[in-house]
């Protein structure tokens, strides 16, 4: 069958306030309204590199589930899967700044919309049009209906012949270490690619160094493991080869949230066109140091021709068009 989205994701996108001022948040009485999400974070940034993404979500019949529809939509992605429903509202976020280095986050997620999705819900013939499924584990950890449908969508994908890459992201603040633990290890088993941060893949394995973490996940040799190393760059493994990939130095860190997404996009993008596993990372690495430079979630993805100059000038790229 010919797929026509090069990429599916799904999860919570929830609506984000960023306070105008530098304050402990009861101290803020203005914000500025974004999306955030780190799923929808992953398709924005894929279709800015310009590929074909669907995203899907249960959203609150409500004027915030309303603004992240027309949001998405308006970045060109196909929101054809989405459900509202009357049960529950949609998600909100509040981010905290007290200084350029403390940054905190507040979640309001609890029984929201996205938390009601079921397996019931899919459209298998959705996720079966895609060349690669995208989840995170995030979306297991908002309830027990959230657990079963992310394990359908990736039968789904199994079944389909579509590549599953998965992101741990992992939250401890929305489940207890253990359940998470297991949880995250089987999606892992399913997966054809892995993208932990360092501290996740110690948190799933046991293992300090990359070397060891990506030895531990890819027990079967089948799988493309990259562990993201924060400013240093990457650590890429398969069976045929390995190595690290240096990261690109952010010039300034502004907000570090939504970089991990940034990377997951990279890495998808560099698979779609066939790019080596290192030029790849490196596309993973820089537009992973972009977004950080940038307040909000999305507002610093890169689109093709941005992040072709920045690949082409490195931290030296002054984004100057003459």
């Amino acid at each position: 069958m010919e797929k026509s989205l090069d990429v599916v994701t799904f999860g919570e996108t929830m609506v984000l306030f960023e306070p105008v001022q530098m304050f402990p948040l009861e101290y803020v009485s203005q914000f500025h309204k974004h999306i955030g999400g780190a799923e929808s974070n992953v398709s924005i940034g894929l279709k800015r590199l310009g590929h074909q993404v669907g995203w899907f979500s249960k959203l609150g019949n409500d004027p915030f589930g309303r603004y992240i529809l027309q949001f998405i939509r308006g970045e060109g992605i196909d929101t054809s899967a989405c459900i509202q429903t009357d049960e529950a509202p949609t998600g909100l976020l509040f981010k905290e700044k007290k200084s350029h280095e403390n940054l905190n986050v507040f979640y309001y997620r609890k029984h929201s919309a996205a938390s009601l999705m079921t397996p019931e819900d899919l459209d298998e013939s959705y996720i079966a049009n895609a060349k690669f499924l995208h989840v995170t584990g995030i979306t297991p950890a908002l309830s027990e209906t959230c657990e079963q449908t992310v394990f359908r969508v990736m039968d789904i994908a199994k079944k389909n012949n579509t590549t599953i890459v998965f992101d741990p992201n992992l939250r401890l603040k929305l489940w207890k270490a253990e359940k998470a633990r297991a949880v995250l290890l089987k999606m892992s088993e399913l997966a054809d690619v892995i993208l932990p941060g360092l501290d996740e893949g110690t948190f799933l394995t046991g293992e300090t160094e990359p070397e060891g973490i990506t030895a531990a996940l890819n027990k079967n040799g089948k799988k493309t493991i990259v562990v993201k190393l924060g400013s240093k760059g990457a650590y890429y493994h398969t069976d045929e080869e390995s190595g690290y990939v240096t990261g690109y130095p952010a010039s300034q860190v502004i907000d570090p949230v939504g970089a991990g997404d940034g990377f997951a996009a990279g890495i998808i993008s560099g698979m779609l066109r066939n790019d080596s596993l290192p030029a790849t990372v490196a596309r993973g690495n820089a537009i992973g140091a972009i977004v950080v430079g940038m307040h909000g979630d999305v507002e610093g993805l890169p689109r093709e021709d941005e992040l072709e100059r920045y690949l082409d000038n490195g931290s030296n790229n002054k984004d100057v068009n003459r």
